[in-house]
């Protein structure tokens, strides 16, 4: 069925409020794979009290809506739906506790016709409760494959940067545990095909299989790692395309080229040598 325009566009989402403590801080570290290193004081400063930093990309877990095209009155085929992009742009830096508010709007729908699907493109901002300040803004790209030719559409936005080619200037390995999936789903995403073996099979994977935004984690650690020298306050956004999924346990391979203040990167498995993010880009603050 084709996407509802005016419905979708306008959905109201209620103000989403969170209270996080410094556990919650040290289990999505965790859950995306800092601490592997159990000698590396860089990484333990983001999952240890002592000294404790927040991961940037931990704003991907506050103030969420939840699967709110599931509801049955958004008229989406939830089933057929793939999480496309996911940015983040981090005004200030996260607190390692606090209460936030999330405030989600849909920014835009991009119709592709029938049989092509369309792409909804939502924004989240998520504000400091305390005081108001505003500590990131996400914005994330919905593929929703069976619900294109309704007729009505926004003009698509520029697409992501293309990564060069040749020899990057940098790559970051980062394993992933094999209970990796199994951790970050406590952070936010517990969606059974990231837990149940019979789930994972029905919906064509041999195994479960890691989260998008665990992946994107991974890839936000490498680019901290390479060139911000583990410091959250260096990293200003970071912007993916999900390309292909990681299975929990596999090494990802973060190719990075930097120009600037900017940083362009994809991300690969190793052993299977498959691009499961594309299109990166990080800004570097001074």
């Amino acid at each position: 069925m084709p996407i509802d325009y005016d419905k979708i566009k306008n959905w109201v989402f209620p103000e989403i409020e969170q209270t996080y403590t410094e556990k919650d801080c040290m289990l999505y570290a965790l859950g995306v794979g800092y601490g592997h290193d159990p000698m590396d004081e860089a990484q333990l400063r983001f999952v240890y009290e002592k000294q404790l930093r927040a991961v940037p990309t931990m704003a991907v877990v506050l103030g969420h809506p939840g699967f709110w095209m599931k509801n049955p009155e958004s008229g989406i085929n939830w089933v057929s739906i793939l999480h496309g992009e996911q940015a983040l742009r981090i005004h200030r830096s996260i607190p390692t506790s606090g209460t936030v508010v999330g405030r989600t709007r849909v920014k835009a729908i991009v119709d592709k016709g029938k049989d092509k699907g369309a792409l909804v493109y939502q924004e989240r901002s998520i504000v400091a409760k305390s005081d108001g300040a505003l500590l990131a803004t996400l914005d994330q790209v919905t593929f929703c494959r069976a619900d294109g030719g309704g007729g009505k559409s926004d003009t698509a936005p520029p697409p992501p940067p293309v990564v060069p080619e040749g020899t990057p200037d940098a790559s970051c390995d980062l394993p992933t545990l094999p209970q990796a999936a199994l951790i970050y789903r406590l952070c936010a995403d517990r969606n059974p095909l990231h837990a149940e073996p019979a789930v994972a099979k029905a919906g064509g994977f041999p195994r479960p299989i890691l989260h998008g935004l665990c992946t994107y984690g991974v890839a936000g650690h490498a680019v901290l790692k390479t060139f911000c020298n583990y410091d959250p306050a260096k990293l200003g956004a970071l912007s993916v395309r999900f390309s292909a999924p990681v299975f929990p346990g596999e090494t990802i391979r973060t190719e990075m080229w930097r120009r600037e203040d900017t940083v362009l990167f994809r991300s690969r498995v190793l052993g299977r040598d498959i691009v499961v993010l594309n299109n990166g880009r990080a800004t570097i603050n001074a």
